[in-house]
């Protein structure tokens, strides 16, 4: 299985061109622009009429064209054209072509074409392009791209390209994806299989279209006005959203070992079978399992000694030659050397477990949420490997979260040896919820992987305050975080200096509170990945409380924001999609001013949905204010035709965030 970042690659170069710094560097190698002649299948493409699109659409993708050959020994030759007209300056990005290249991977042709208003035709041939890794994390692999630069990519212009590729992949199985973050006017795909082959088609998020007929036996499929997946906050994966076709083809009663894998358990002991001679602990593995569990108090101990020293201790570095790709290395290898990819990582985890007799197992994700599809068993959903480590059963799993109870293993804990910042208990929230394949020793099942409660993901603040008679207010604020506002909280500044993290403090602060200034911040078990994470303050806010007359306004919220503008800018396409669920809770007692007493408090507001609840209340004792609210995310997508609650509610927060306490003088 390809690592994380490895498919998180092909993901990329599906209908991107490149990240911004790659097309800088190509700028400079000036390739060569020629008089030249347009073939004509893209003088046809550009002569089409198209629709009108927002004024936001950078380019409209008028042809894209895949042409797949299948030899009877397995050998695949694929053929891409596609032209682009340019709508907008910020499309320049468009000019850059970027073509996959790598083990068992021959590039037969590549050259590209451009023209525009100013009547002048462009030929780039292969000669003009470089060849180059796009990503600086691989010690070394084998997988390299071809990198061209079409010029003339102004408005107006239109750009096309085509190559050829002649590989023979891992798996039989194939992705047609013609839906992506442009519109398309026309997508094709044609498939010519050798006699005696058959297929199987699954559409993913677009009815299916029957095929017609080619010559000599061929297969094509052709739509038309594709709209593109637009951008929305909140919204899931737009690869998750995006129409495409998955195909899987193999020779008619599997003869010659070309049958397609038929179900999960298949795809499963497919990558048993890469792994299982890989797992075997070395004597300098052995030794350093002792090591780290001597004189540990119980077994959960034991195991966390374990995962902290991979996650923390053994860099992360893709090594991926031919099979390298899915095969992970061997465990004494991954020790020796210190580094290793996702799968390395997991290998390395699962042999030292071993050897102090946990049994655990590789469990292949994806790290966008909602992007496995059940209905299509394929190596190709895959981009990540995590562990199901399985726990001895006099162990408590009161603080493993992310445990849940297996049909046949008891209690099972996953757990991502890759993610530095999510300790033993936890999940990355982007694999909650989501789906994996457990491998187990005669195969394999899909799973839902485990969405952690509400209360695991906390955010605590309490703040006491004295307000005076002119509205200033002087703080003192200690946040406690755990869970995953821990994790990202605790990532942010650890990435920073310590004179930014103060600046980083100031500008949250001034989000909400004008003319403020904090001074006095620390941060505590910043660097203890297992422990809450504790962020103190104070703070001076000059006039917070609002002179009306002879009447203070004084807004009880101080800190945070828990309304949303999301859903008001235009009407709503897609679900919306949190993060995580959570739990933000909000304690602050204002002493009022001397001679100043309540005139009116706020209602108290208890707010409940599906999705997500808040509660809000102000209480007056002496000359003490005390204001409680709490936020709670309980599930982590809300469906479109649920998003005019969200709304609503989202309204409603926000008016009891803008509430005010009247204070006036007090009776003498």
């Amino acid at each position: 299985m390809k690592t994380r970042l490895s498919l998180k690659r092909k993901k990329w170069l599906r209908r991107s061109n490149g990240p911004a710094a790659l097309l800088t560097a190509l700028m400079a190698l000036a390739p060569l622009a020629a008089q030249a002649g347009v073939p004509d299948w893209m003088r046809q493409a550009a002569s089409a009429t198209t629709p009108k699109y927002p004024d936001d659409t950078n380019a409209v993708i008028l042809l894209d064209l895949q042409s797949t050959t299948v030899s009877d020994n397995g050998e695949i030759k694929t053929t891409i054209r596609r032209v682009y007209r340019i709508l907008r300056p910020q499309a320049h990005q468009y000019g850059t072509v970027v073509v996959p290249i790598g083990s068992g991977t021959h590039l037969a042709y590549l050259r590209g074409w451009a023209f525009g208003s100013d009547r002048n035709e462009y030929e780039v041939k292969e000669k003009d392009c470089v060849e180059t890794s796009l990503f600086n994390d691989a010690l070394y692999e084998d997988a390299r791209h071809r990198v061209c630069q079409l010029p003339a990519a102004l408005p107006g212009s239109v750009l096309g390209y085509e190559f050829e590729l002649q590989l023979r992949p891992d798996v039989l199985q194939h992705e047609w994806a013609f839906q992506g973050e442009d519109p398309v006017l026309r997508a094709r795909f044609e498939l010519r299989l050798p006699q005696g082959w058959e297929y199987d088609s699954y559409w993913l998020n677009h009815a299916a279209a029957q095929p017609e007929t080619l010559e000599k036996g061929g297969l094509a499929w052709e739509l038309n006005n594709i709209p593109a997946i637009e951008k929305e906050p909140n919204m899931p994966p737009w690869e998750a959203l995006a129409g495409r076709l998955a195909i899987t083809f193999y020779r008619r009663g599997g003869g010659g070992g070309q049958a397609s894998p038929a179900s999960w358990q298949d795809v499963a002991r497919g990558y048993a079978r890469l792994a299982e001679d890989r797992v075997q602990a070395s004597a300098d593995i052995k030794q350093k399992v002792a090591e780290l569990t001597r004189g540990k108090p119980d077994a959960l101990t034991n195991i966390q000694a374990l995962a902290d020293f991979v996650q923390h201790q053994v860099r992360y570095v893709a090594i991926e030659i031919g099979i390298g790709g899915y095969q992970p290395h061997p465990a004494s290898e991954i020790f020796a050397k210190g580094y290793g990819d996702c799968k390395d990582k997991a290998t390395l985890l699962s042999a030292m477990l071993s050897e102090m007799g946990v049994e655990s197992h590789f469990v292949l994700v994806n790290t966008n949420r909602n992007l496995v599809e059940a209905k299509f068993p394929s190596m190709l959903n895959f981009d990540h490997v995590i562990l199901a480590i399985r726990i001895p059963e006099n162990i408590s799993t009161i603080t493993l979260f992310a445990s849940e109870q297996h049909k046949s293993l008891g209690t099972v804990l996953y757990f991502d040896p890759t993610d530095t910042a999510v300790p033993l208990g936890y999940l990355p929230w982007e694999l909650q919820g989501s789906w994996g394949l457990f491998v187990g020793k005669d195969g394999g099942e899909l799973v839902q992987l485990p969405l952690l409660p509400p209360a695991v993901n906390r955010l605590l603040r309490v703040a006491k305050l004295s307000v005076d008679a002119q509205g200033n207010v002087q703080a003192e604020v200690q946040e406690i975080r755990w869970g995953e506002p821990a994790f990202t909280t605790r990532a942010r500044l650890l990435a920073l200096q310590e004179s930014q993290r103060q600046q980083s403090l100031e500008e949250f602060v001034g989000q909400f509170v004008g003319a403020s200034s904090v001074v006095g911040s620390q941060v505590q078990h910043l660097a203890d990945y297992n422990s809450s994470l504790m962020v103190q303050y104070r703070l001076l806010a000059k006039g917070y409380a609002k002179l009306a007359g002879n009447m203070l306004l004084l807004r009880p919220r101080l800190l945070g924001e828990k309304s949303s503008g999301i859903l008001e800018e235009k009407e709503r396409k897609y679900p919306v999609e949190f993060p995580n669920t959570g739990l933000d809770s909000d304690s602050f007692e204002f002493v009022l001013p001397s001679g100043y007493e309540v005139e009116e408090l706020p209602e108290p507001v208890n707010i409940q949905s599906p999705f997500a609840d808040y509660h809000s209340q102000v209480q007056v004792a002496g000359n003490v204010l005390k204001y409680q609210r709490n936020f709670t995310v309980k599930a982590v997508e809300v469906p479109l035709d649920r998003v005019a609650e969200l709304k609503k509610f989202y309204r409603d927060v926000e008016a009891d965030e803008r509430s005010t306490v009247i204070l006036k003088p007090a009776a003498h």
